[in-house]
């Protein structure tokens, strides 16, 4: 079973821990656990929810009793889950920095000792994996952080951050996907709802996926913005190697 533990939480719940850490290695197993449980298609299972390091299988014990779904989960842990070679779906997420739309791009600047132009290139240099989804719908989790831009949060968080912007919080980077109270430094913004409870799937990306970010100039973040309001913008997806 690959070290995994099976966990029970509450009555209808298990949670499965693969470790400790937060590791790119371990979040692939738990991608790949959740792709092979989506191919089972285990009658009663009603929601996977893939954190860091963990995935909670919520079920509906009328269904499945606890019993027979620990054992399915045991038999599916056997299975030698490969996190391997596999493609990599990437978002292109255009963002325009700085100005009234990034606040704090010359704080995360200056706190790193860079112009505000080569944090800007570091941040758009990298793919960030989606380790989870949480604390807002949508709200992602990224991983991959170039270190020489990680930067403290705010002594005294904002009360409202709008939907869209594209912050700094420790060594952690991610969009705000609604309007929220937040303690980020904020660098820009995105035009592209990863929220939108209008849309058939309401959040854009899934823990497992990747994150580009692309810079825009104002001009262009209007264009797409009124795209956007159309319905009428589709974020450009890529595929690369893991």
């Amino acid at each position: 079973m690959q070290d995994v533990k099976i966990l029970t939480a509450g009555d209808s719940s298990l949670l499965l821990q693969f470790g400790n850490a937060i590791d790119p290695e371990i979040n692939a197993r738990i991608a790949a656990t959740v792709q092979l449980m989506k191919e089972q298609h285990i009658e009663g299972v009603v929601d996977l929810i893939p954190a860091f390091c963990s995935l909670l299988i919520n079920y509906d014990p009328r269904v499945i009793l606890y019993g027979e779904m620990r054992r399915r989960m045991e038999k599916i842990l056997s299975v030698e889950i490969a996190a391997g070679a596999r493609k990599k779906k990437i978002y292109e997420i255009p963002v325009c920095y700085g100005g009234e739309l990034g606040p704090d791009l010359a704080t995360i600047a200056g706190h790193a000792g860079l112009t505000e132009q080569e944090v800007i290139d570091i941040h758009s240099s990298s793919d960030y994996l989606i380790y989870m989804l949480g604390f807002l719908p949508g709200f992602t989790y990224l991983g991959g952080l170039d270190e020489r831009i990680h930067t403290p949060r705010l002594a005294n968080p904002r009360i409202r951050i709008p939907a869209g912007s594209v912050g700094i919080g420790g060594s952690q980077t991610g969009i705000y996907p609604m309007d929220s109270p937040g303690g980020w430094q904020l660098m820009g913004m995105t035009p592209v709802k990863t929220y939108d409870p209008e849309r058939e799937i309401p959040i854009l990306v899934e823990a497992g996926d990747y994150i580009r970010f692309v810079p825009i100039d104002r001009d262009e973040y209007e264009r797409i913005q009124s795209e956007v309001a159309q319905g009428t913008y589709q974020v450009r997806i890529v595929e690369g190697e893991v």
